[in-house]
């Protein structure tokens, strides 16, 4: 049976139908590979041979990759309640994915574990084809499933804090973990959009109060906007997402202020994703690296279709172009705005939708050695009218996503942490984040890791591999014979 049809047959067959079917395939494809690295101590402590932060679908499809490869001793932790790793239930305000469903994500080559092989399994075909796009809530339940199906040991409210060398592996300081720090060979920050960097929060935004505003990614109490004057300054998806939730509860009028003349309206990355760019990018040369980021950042990813209409079906929403906000002050229980050339709006609240900028040295988990981290701008100068701030603060790494050193031997540990992120887009291309080229990522990222820890224990594999002697041949597989002598007439004649 194909691997369609038997998608097909499990037709609202359930989960747990669905379970035994990538049990049994797993099986044939004798997963998990063979544990091969030798186990290790150090002060009188176990060593992780990989930790990973982050047990949202990046954190979880890296696992599965390393799984697959024979790593074994790996340790999954996330800050998060369980149910609430990743934006997906918490500060993702979108009603669907824009992704289309058919993505295979994070199933790394297992239909069985497809979004699509999991809804069908519920709700079945029919539904299946009537379905526009994933809702995110049930996005959301299909990652908790795909943690249950494949028993990823995820440890919730474990946050990391900081992370220092120490004889040549990672000690790792950690809140609400059984243990105050942890050893590791190697650290994976699977850690989202923000995980190399922070909000981005513009400086008009200096000295503030916060009862006034927030940022996309907070906690908003929207009902308490009902009847307010909202400002969203932004028009990328985050932006319009939450102005739709402000509308959606009441908000008496929500204007976008948007600082480009108009709206964006192509995708540029839809149009040229293929298995070649996703394999093709990390070897182009820096200057092409940095051609198409930047040109993908300048003419800026639109808000999904369906979010922008969920915002102007509403007739107090507006959109206005071409208004930069030039300065922010609080003005009685509300904000004033100054904006463009001479324009004024009065706002009882404002939401910045203005994304996440990276930057390396805001993150506390490095200390001091954040600044070591060699970032865009330190590595390439790019031609007149290329120039962009922004894409100069990510982090320049390596082909194997770890971090390399700004000043070669300052913080040689940083080439043990690896960036499977956001932030290795500049580098590597959209392979640590979002949900098209997340397997590929997984897989490029495990067989890394793999290499690395197969060489740093060269001299123990090559005595296992003088020490192994386990017989294929017992010596009853055949009787060994003289080779039958001539006879002394013949042997004379042969003289």
């Amino acid at each position: 049976m194909s691997e369609s049809s038997s998608t097909f047959a499990l037709d609202g067959a359930g989960l747990t139908v669905l379970e035994e079917r990538l049990r049994e395939n797993l099986e044939y494809l004798c997963w998990p590979g063979k544990s091969w690295v030798p186990p290790k101590q150090a002060v009188g402590e176990p060593v992780s041979d990989v930790v990973v932060i982050g047990g949202g679908m990046c954190g979880m499809v890296a696992w599965l990759a390393l799984r697959t490869g024979g790593v074994a001793n790996i340790r999954v932790l996330d800050r998060n309640p369980e149910g609430l790793e990743g934006p997906w239930l918490n500060y993702a305000r979108m009603e669907t994915l824009r992704s289309p469903k058919t993505l295979t994500g994070p199933a790394f080559g297992h239909g069985m574990l497809t979004f699509q092989a999991w809804y069908r399994a519920q709700f079945g075909t029919k539904a299946w084809d009537t379905l526009d796009k994933a809702p995110r809530p049930m996005w959301m339940d299909y990652l908790k499933w795909y943690r249950k199906a494949l028993g990823i040991p995820v440890e919730n409210g474990v946050a990391l804090e900081r992370v220092e060398p120490e004889g040549g592996l990672l000690r790792l300081h950690l809140t609400g973990a059984e243990t105050a720090s942890i050893l590791t060979r190697k650290l994976v920050m699977a850690t989202g959009r923000d995980g190399t960097g922070v909000p981005n929060i513009p400086v008009f935004m200096d000295g503030i109060s916060r009862k006034c505003w927030a940022h996309s990614s907070d906690e908003i109490d929207f009902p308490a906007l009902k009847g307010k004057k909202v400002a969203v300054i932004g028009v990328g998806a985050s932006a319009v997402d939450n102005a739709a939730e402000a509308l959606e509860h009441g908000a008496a009028e929500v204007r976008h202020l948007v600082r480009r003349k108009e709206m964006p309206t192509i995708n540029k990355m839809m149009g040229i994703g293929s298995y070649g760019f996703t394999a093709g990018f990390s070897a182009m040369p820096d200057e092409w690296r940095w051609r198409f980021m930047n040109y993908s950042f300048v003419t800026q990813t639109p808000p999904p279709h369906g979010s922008t209409l969920r915002v102007s079906r509403h007739e107090n929403a507006h959109f206005h172009f071409d208004l930069p906000v030039r300065k922010v002050e609080e003005a009685g229980s509300g904000l004033k705005l100054s904006l463009g050339e001479n324009s004024v709006y009065h706002a009882d609240y404002l939401i910045l939708g203005t994304g996440f900028c990276v930057d390396p040295m805001a993150r506390a988990e490095f200390g001091p050695a954040a600044g070591e981290i060699a970032l865009w701008r330190d590595v390439y100068q790019p031609p007149h009218g290329e120039e962009n701030r922004d894409l100069g603060h990510f982090p320049y790494l390596n082909q194997d996503f770890t971090f390399r050193e700004r000043t070669p031997g300052k913080a040689p540990w940083l080439s043990s942490v690896y960036c499977f992120n956001y932030g290795a887009t500049a580098s590597l291309g959209k392979v640590s984040g979002d949900i098209p080229g997340i397997s590929e990522g997984a897989a490029w990222l495990a067989k890394a890791i793999a290499a690395e820890l197969y060489c740093e224990d060269i001299g123990a594999h090559w005595q296992a591999f003088q020490d192994y002697a386990t017989p294929e041949l017992t010596g009853e597989e055949w009787t060994p014979t003289p080779l039958p002598q001539p006879e002394p007439e013949a042997a004379e004649a042969l003289s």
